[in-house]
């Protein structure tokens, strides 16, 4: 009798450990994957077809290969398999980052409509029915999703205004992942998330060649001699108001690694995440009149064609040294659609910046 109960404890503890060990090789990741910039996404792996994404330092995913078996202690997952095919991208900035790669083919549906594209790629398979128009984030056509297959849908933080529709796509069996790229410190930890994107279409290989290319033309442009100029990127309302960028925002981190300064520096608080605000004429008079360097966000009110253009928003601009030296800018309307092309953008500031002006991608000047 006594022999048996010494057989079955050590079997007990036999069990024990061996399902201690199991869920030890669960618990512990054996790798990540390497990021430089990136904040606010993280991927664990744990075996060859198993790892977990956190978005946000909260949102946890298992992202688990086509027909692999998720671990149990990663049961109460959300399950991301992939590669993924059909995807629903609600989040408009994450396109340029799939064409980088090669990987417009995997999406299959998209939030926004072929005339609100500025990039050519999205245009052109919207018009041809490669890529369809599955309604807005905040309106999704479910029955569309739902009929012709959807293994991802790619949300922006915009989703949490509309906590209904979040929960209607999760119930209805719908993987989804809100994607925080906006909320990157850094302009390259936004350009980073192609990686993430290149793990989850099989293009891990063609996201991490694009990343390190970008980072070397922006290493490139930070060891030049700062221009010591000031800058001004703004747009007018059609009340008269202007919209400027706050001195946390990744457009003025992207001006600043041009070499440049900003010239908006007295700003209200603001309890809000946004990254802009708007001030009254008089207070961007006061600030901007002496910057060197005025740049015109084209984004909301449109592309400029000269400097009548703008003078005709607000002839108190006439006064401005910029405008008098003749060194006013207007961003291409593709610039904030552009989400991988942070070393342009910057390559293009810093060639503003330096005198040069030449061969620019997404700026032109206003004469």
């Amino acid at each position: 009798m006594r022999r048996a109960l010494s057989l079955l404890l050590l079997l007990c503890l036999l069990l024990c450990a061996c399902g201690a060990q199991e869920t030890g090789a669960a618990a512990d990741p054996t790798g990540s994957m390497p990021l430089s910039y990136a904040e606010n996404f993280t991927v664990d792996y744990y075996t060859d077809d198993a790892a977990v994404l956190t978005l946000g330092g909260t949102d946890r995913y298992l992202l688990l290969k086509q027909d692999a078996k998720a671990p149990a202690a990663f049961a109460e997952l959300p399950v991301i398999r992939y590669p993924v095919e059909r995807v629903y991208l609600a989040s408009s900035s994450a396109a340029d980052l799939f064409d980088q790669i090669g990987a417009l083919d995997r999406v299959a549906f998209t939030s926004t409509k072929s005339a609100d594209w500025r990039l050519d790629s999205m245009r052109t398979a919207l018009d041809d029915g490669s890529i369809r128009y599955a309604g807005k984030y905040s309106a999704p056509d479910f029955e569309l999703l739902l009929e012709e297959g959807t293994d991802l849908i790619v949300e922006n933080t915009m989703i949490f205004h509309t906590p209904a529709v979040q929960e209607k796509l999760v119930s209805l069996g719908f993987p989804l992942m809100v994607e925080y790229s906006s909320y990157e410190p850094h302009p390259l930890g936004r350009v980073e998330w192609i990686k993430l994107y290149g793990l989850l279409t099989g293009h891990l290989g063609e996201a991490e060649a694009f990343f390190n290319a970008q980072t070397a033309a922006v290493q490139a442009v930070e060891t030049a001699e700062p221009s010591g100029k000031t800058v001004a990127f703004f747009h007018i309302t059609p009340s008269g108001a202007v919209v400027v960028r706050r001195s946390a925002d990744y457009v003025t981190r992207m001006i600043e690694l041009a070499g440049g300064e900003t010239a908006i520096t007295d700003l209200p608080e603001s309890d809000t995440a946004l990254s802009t605000v708007t001030i009254q004429m008089e207070s961007f008079y006061t600030q901007a009149r002496d910057a060197d360097v005025l740049i015109y966000n084209s984004t909301v009110a449109g592309e400029l064609a000269d400097l009548d253009a703008l003078l005709a928003q607000s002839p108190l601009l006439a006064d401005f040294r910029a405008v008098q030296t003749g060194d006013v800018w207007c961003t291409e309307q593709s610039m904030f659609q552009r989400s991988s092309a942070a070393a342009g953008m910057i390559t293009d500031f810093h060639s503003i910046l330096s005198g040069d002006g030449e061969n620019l991608q997404f700026l032109h000047k206003l004469n």
